[in-house]
């Protein structure tokens, strides 16, 4: 206990990293997510903008990349991470990968909720004229957001996974704080105060995302 008192400011600077991480990933892997999901749904047969071949390469990208198991994308993105950020190590270069990947888990998510929107509406805003442009953003993600936020909610869980296993690699925050203080110098309960952190974190976000899930839902 003593040597988790003393550790104290690292695991709040921990926190702090795997908070920053976690949210600037959320929010560029959150956002090519959306774009590539509304490429899927709109490209693909049937709907607004079909176009078969577009659709298909979008389709084959996010079932080449979405499967890979994420330590292994760690280290096979590392070139790729060292040639945009300057580095293939640390958080710049984990906030990079991570918004990779994230991205196509998520452009699936978003694909599925969108499909989730009644033919019937789109058919609707059609007919009346509504071009679209006007119909994404009038129709298409207003009847979609309560399960995109849950989506969404489940993206940052698994952010704050990612998060945790790019401590391998030298990302910070509180996976690499459980590792480095924790499981390498055999003290369990330095460990363990990383992972009820994490806990408390997830916990806290999934409730919030349930509560704006509900509230978009019974508009």
């Amino acid at each position: 206990m003593d040597a988790l008192i003393n550790l104290l400011p690292e695991l709040w600077t921990a926190t702090y990293e795997t908070l920053y991480i976690v949210a600037l990933t959320l929010f560029f892997g959150g956002l090519g997510g959306l774009l590539v999901g509304l490429g899927l749904y709109l490209t693909r047969a049937g709907s607004i903008l079909e176009n078969k071949p577009l659709f298909f390469v979008l389709n084959l990208v996010v079932n080449f990349i979405r499967p890979i198991p994420f330590i292994i994308f760690l280290a096979a993105a590392q070139p790729l991470a060292r040639a945009v950020t300057g580095s293939g190590i640390g958080n710049n270069a984990i906030i990079f990968t991570i918004a990779l990947a994230a991205s196509f888990a998520m452009a699936r998510i978003v694909e599925q909720n969108l499909l989730t929107v009644t033919p019937g509406v789109i058919d609707a805003a059609r007919s009346v004229g509504a071009g679209p442009i006007r119909i994404i953003f009038t129709v298409l993600l207003p009847e979609a957001l309560g399960p995109l936020i849950l989506g969404y909610t489940f993206i940052f869980v698994a952010l704050v996974d990612m998060s945790a296993v790019a401590g391998y690699v030298g990302g910070g925050g509180l996976g690499n704080f459980a590792l480095q203080y924790g499981y390498r110098q055999f003290n369990p309960i330095v460990t363990w105060a990383a992972v009820l952190l994490i806990i408390v974190l997830v916990q806290f976000v999934q409730f919030f995302g349930n509560y704006l899930a509900r509230k978009a839902l019974r508009r």
